[in-house]
């Protein structure tokens, strides 16, 4: 089985939802015959939002104004579009929704909120306290949103539920030069899917933004590379585009029977040795 995902690196207007939206409905339009269009981290808002949080918000369904126009669309091609989540308690949350066939399949919430250098999430988000794989028409997916994939944990938990399909998607701003001039975040960014799709012989995608923001300057370069790490499809650098990337599933038999990492895979002993660490942590304390 061959699927084509369409990565959509775009610019977004800050705190501008109405233009945001039109964007990712002509994006849609655009990637007709893809059976999934991905969007980066916080697509619908802008990055830098700080106190316009609360006034961006959505809610994932289809009364929400902006939702019932997403879902619309879906009923034509898969969605995955980073948002402000507001709560039913009004917290607000990093969030990235998949939409298919005019329903919310899955909401991921950021588990880690960078608040550190030039980032300042913790003081505007909450915590997401989830990381679960789920079901698509086209496979089982894992979402994380940009810190998530620093972090070994996210993708390890999602590889061990189910997901043979990894979608990270991100506002990566350009810092430092290598001797090819080209930048190191975006370097260190596709080493590390890279990496996660060979460790996990799994398919990975990552949807960077590109434009920018507050002084800030993000450099797309979407990427996916199959389960045995090879890259099978790259946008370019600090330009829109929509980059179309075709996976064939079947690689996920040949390169696992080939290695079978997921096969040896001893989640017992990470349960226990996970627990004495906790253990020996909490009687240090």
């Amino acid at each position: 089985m061959k699927i084509n995902i369409a990565l959509a690196q775009i610019d977004t207007k800050l705190g501008v939802v109405e233009a945001n939206l039109e964007k990712h409905l002509v994006y849609a339009k655009q990637a007709k015959g893809a059976d999934l269009v991905i969007f980066p981290e916080l697509s619908l808002t802008g990055y830098v939002l700080q106190d316009l949080v609360p006034s961006v918000r959505a809610r994932p369904s289809a009364d929400d104004p902006v939702f019932k126009q997403l879902l619309r669309a879906s009923k034509d091609i898969d969605m995955l579009v980073g948002f402000v989540e507001e709560d039913q308690r009004h917290r607000f949350f990093n969030s990235a929704a998949y939409l298919s066939k005019g329903e919310v399949l899955h909401v991921h919430r950021k588990v880690y909120l960078p608040t550190y250098g030039m980032f300042d999430e913790g003081r505007f988000f909450a915590w997401g306290d989830s990381v679960r794989a789920f079901d698509t028409p086209y496979g089982r997916v894992g979402v994380a949103i940009c810190e998530d994939f620093w972090h070994a944990s996210p993708p390890y938990l999602l590889w061990l539920d189910g997901a043979d399909l990894l979608y990270f998607i991100s506002v990566s701003p350009g810092r430092g030069l290598n001797g090819d001039d080209a930048l190191e975040s975006a370097r260190w960014v596709e080493h590390v899917g890279q990496a996660y799709a060979s460790l996990f012989t799994s398919f990975v995608a990552n949807v960077n933004r590109v434009g920018f923001e507050d002084g800030l300057n993000f450099w797309g370069g979407a990427t996916a590379y199959d389960p045995n790490g090879e890259l099978i499809a790259k946008g370019p650098y600090h330009e829109e585009a929509l980059t179309i990337a075709e996976l064939d599933l079947d690689e996920l038999h040949r390169t696992r029977a080939r290695l079978p990492l997921l096969r040896d895979e001893r989640t017992a002993l990470v349960q226990r040795e996970l627990g004495r660490i906790l253990d020996e942590r909490g009687r240090a304390l």
